[in-house]
Formats: C-alpha cells, structure tokens, sequence
C-alpha cells in the first residue's frame, strides 16, 4: 500500500541535525566529531482535518502494511503541495524515503469524520 495521496491540512517540518559525537574528557574539555556531511533524523508532521473515516483508515492500513515503523517509502507529491518549490519549504533532497516515527493518531471529531496526525522521520 502507499501512502495516502490526501493534502494536509498543516505540516510541520524540522531539519533535524549533523551527525556529531560528543566526548569530554577527564579535564573538562569537550571535543565534538562530524559523522558525516548531510543531517539526518528529519521529521515531517503532517495534520489532516475533518476528513471522512474510510481516508482516516487508510493511514492506519499503510502504518499496518508498513509494519509500523520498519518500512521505508516515498511521499506522494499531494504531501508537498501549496508549499513553495516543487519540494516544499524542506531541504530534504527528492527521492528522500520516510518511514513512521510512531503510529498515527487518529481523533474522532463527529460522526463520519476524523482528524489526523502523522509524524514521519526521513531515512537517508
């Protein structure tokens, strides 16, 4: 299954950070090491609302089809729209792969109708 091909109604996107170990040593002094020349641990929180139960399923059938937070996989260009660019206002290079960081939540607002959140990590 793919992910949902549903506009957000809101997206939150953090860039997350370089790959960097800290050590200190016996003095006090602290030395800092680049693991690697891009960052990593990206989030994406996306927010659907008011949308119709069946639409709120299909997150919960892809998490289920994804095993939760195992699987990688591409967003649809839907997830991206109305943000400047044709990727948005992310640094996330294209072809980037996401995966579910958690399961998502789903609240019930009225009969036949559902709010979403969606929280993804991008996978290099």
């Amino acid at each position: 299954m793919a992910f949902p091909d549903i506009k957000p109604a809101s997206r939150e996107y953090s860039s997350g950070d370089w790959p960097i170990k800290r050590f200190d040593s016996q003095s006090g002094a602290e030395v800092r090491i680049l693991y690697g020349s891009r960052r990593v641990g990206a989030k994406l929180v996306l927010g659907y609302v008011n949308i119709a139960d069946s639409s709120a399923q299909s997150f919960l059938t892809d998490y289920n089809s994804q095993y939760g937070t195992l699987r990688t996989f591409t967003l649809p260009a839907s997830v991206f729209a109305g943000w400047s660019g044709s990727r948005g206002n992310i640094d996330a290079p294209p072809g980037t792969l996401w995966r579910y960081e958690s399961e998502p939540r789903v609240q019930s607002v009225y009969r036949g109708l559902s709010n979403v959140q969606v929280t993804l990590v991008a996978v290099a």
